[in-house]
């Protein structure tokens, strides 16, 4: 019999194990394992993912996830995008304009071709089942396992003096719950959210040993997979990362000409020629990899191609690229943006679906737990 100290330790290794060599590796292999499948029959799977609501997204979102959200949904994959309005308070001590925010995601959603007939669009504050799923969860995990996590490791080595909030720290067995509660068996990721899906997974486990089965032979909850992203990383244009509490983004929604601005105050280096070195040059090369992104050609023919123009050469056609690019976009954008009224039914009625999906969860989980009065 394992004790609760085992347990945990048990657990603790497996989100270490998950960041391990051999570990990702495997990762990669089964990603591109479940690309195959996608690609001879897509329905069998089912993804989440989602975003924050705490401003508007910008183009390093678009080619980092956006982008493959939208590939997915085309190739059939039954998708839903979460508009994580709670994890705002996590870390933070108010929302902002919130509602304001969220109806902007659904503008950019809706602008890059993510297809409410085809994708659920919805936001988890509205899903009373979802939430709900928080108290058993809970009760399978401890508290040091969640201080392992690496996102409260990181959020609590920063917060200096300031006491942590309680939803921040079980901000994993949240995670979890919005990823369960629709069942989903696929979640796109990067290599360092490995450990986040792992705590998913573990909960999943421990649920099914733990409080057993709405009927035999199959679990509630799937153990989801980690689909790699093979999203770009672009940097902000200071060189940093971009964010948007940095103010260093280039938002899918801006015009043109500010834009144009920002890449004017792009940061790059003295050498006048232009090569593309990401190593040497990081910010001269962020910038070549982001017209090669807008363009679809190699990042060392255009830099070849801009030779000694140096970086006013370089910013002009990174301008030109992005704003060619994004202009269908931007400009689907501003006509959903003039509706509301639409955004907001489209918002109303993944939030309907999304119930109806927790609704049957819940139910599975009150039978497996023996809670059905």
């Amino acid at each position: 019999m394992s004790t609760p100290a085992a347990e945990e330790a048990d657990a603790g290794n497996d989100l270490e194990t998950s960041l391990s060599s051999a570990s990702l590796r495997r990762s990669e292999e089964r990603s591109a394992e479940i690309e195959a499948q996608i690609a001879r029959d897509p329905s069998g799977f089912r993804v989440l993912s989602g975003d924050r609501p705490t401003g508007n997204l910008h183009i390093g979102h678009y080619f980092g996830s956006l982008e493959n959200r939208v590939r997915l949904q085309d190739a059939g994959v039954e998708t839903l995008i979460l508009i994580a309005d709670y994890q705002v308070i996590t870390d933070r001590d108010g929302t902002g304009p919130i509602r304001e925010r969220a109806l902007s995601l659904v503008a950019d959603y809706l602008s890059i071709g993510l297809d409410p007939g085809k994708t659920i669009i919805f936001a988890h504050s509205a899903v009373p089942a979802l939430n709900q799923l928080m108290l058993p969860f809970l009760s399978l995990v401890t508290e040091s396992e969640l201080r392992r996590n690496p996102t409260v490791k990181s959020e609590l080595a920063a917060s200096g003096d300031r006491p942590m909030s309680g939803l921040l720290l079980t901000y994993p067995v949240h995670q979890a719950a919005d990823i369960l509660f629709c069942k989903a068996n696929l979640v796109p990721v990067g290599k360092d959210q490995l450990p986040h899906l792992e705590q998913t997974r573990v909960i999943a486990r421990r649920f099914d040993e733990r409080y057993g089965r709405a009927e035999p032979g199959r679990p509630v909850f799937p153990e989801a997979e980690a689909l790699l992203s093979s999203g770009a990383h672009i940097l902000g244009m200071d060189g940093e990362k971009m964010s948007k509490s940095r103010g260093n983004t280039i938002e899918i929604g801006m015009d043109a000409t500010t834009t144009a601005k920002l890449i004017k105050k792009a940061v790059t280096d003295s050498d006048r020629h232009i090569t593309y070195d990401p190593v040497n040059r990081p910010e001269v090369s962020n910038l070549i990899t982001l017209a090669a992104l807008c363009t679809g050609r190699d990042p060392y023919e255009i830099a070849a191609g801009i030779g000694d123009g140096g970086g006013g050469g370089l910013k002009k056609l990174v301008t030109e690229a992005v704003n060619e690019r994004f202009a269908p976009i931007r400009a689907r954008r501003a006509d959903l943006t003039a509706d509301p009224g639409y955004l907001v039914g489209v918002l109303r009625d993944g939030i309907r679906r999304a119930n109806e999906i927790a609704e049957a969860t819940l139910s599975d989980v009150r039978t497996a737990m023996g809670m059905v009065y």
